[in-house]
């Protein structure tokens, strides 16, 4: 799986207009996937709930895409450790547990990152 596919949809079927209407989190989900890590990155800093799995992946995921990999772990460390838990729907429209999405994408850039220091 890649990095890519972990990236969240916090919007179930209707999109992301639907889901802050909702009153879920904006996690970000379109500036990752137009490949804006930087703008990613200034939104999900913002946010005020930083125990939401979703959000914690997706901001480690916009600081992989910057090359920040230590505060790439440790967003996706503190997605592990949350206190709060539920099923994500990914990128691909399949669905994973929080920590599970998280453990697949600490686990992926601590492979890419040892690939990288060979």
């Amino acid at each position: 799986m890649s990095l890519t596919a972990i990236i969240i949809s916090a919007a179930l079927a209707q999109g992301a207009p639907a889901a802050i209407e909702a009153g879920m989190s904006d996690v970000a989900y379109a500036e990752l996937s137009a490949g804006q890590s930087d703008a990613a990155v200034r939104k999900l800093e913002g946010e005020a709930n930083t125990s939401d799995p979703a959000l914690l992946i997706n901001l480690g995921t916009a600081y992989a895409r910057q090359g920040s990999t230590d505060k790439a772990l440790a967003a996706f460390r503190a997605a592990i450790s949350s206190p709060d838990r539920y099923d994500l729907e990914l990128s691909d429209g399949s669905w994973m547990d929080s920590r599970e999405a998280a453990r697949a994408a600490l686990a992926k850039l601590q492979r890419t990152s040892a690939q990288a220091a060979r």
